[in-house]
């Protein structure tokens, strides 16, 4: 009778499930320069991880863009159309402030 060994073995599934799961931060620069004078750098981030584990750690910021999250192109939707609102009262209470004053003006000079 032989021993048995635990065999462990790691699936392309698994590999990415423990990534996912805790997540994986690259972070790299990279600069371009001649005789000692930087010229241009490029700084790279990258982060893989669940969407749960990225709202853990702070990062939603797909839920805020419009190209990427209908709810955030109603939020914008919405916020235009209130400071539409807005600018419209705005502009006709100064209209309506400018007949005022014209209306005084033409008393005065008759």
């Amino acid at each position: 009778m032989g021993m048995e060994h635990p065999v462990q073995s790691n699936t392309i599934v698994d590999v990415l499930e423990k990534i996912l799961d805790k997540g994986v931060v690259v972070a790299g620069d990279i600069t371009v320069g001649i005789a000692d004078v930087e010229l241009l750098t490029i700084k790279i981030r990258l982060i893989v991880a669940s969407v749960d584990k990225a709202k853990e750690i702070g990062m939603d910021w797909w839920e805020n863009d419009p190209y990427l999250s209908s709810k955030a192109a109603d939020n914008n939707t919405r916020a235009l159309e209130e400071e539409n609102k807005k600018l419209q009262e705005r502009l006709e209470s100064l209209e309506k402030k400018l007949d005022t004053n014209r209306l005084n003006t033409a008393e005065t000079t008759n």
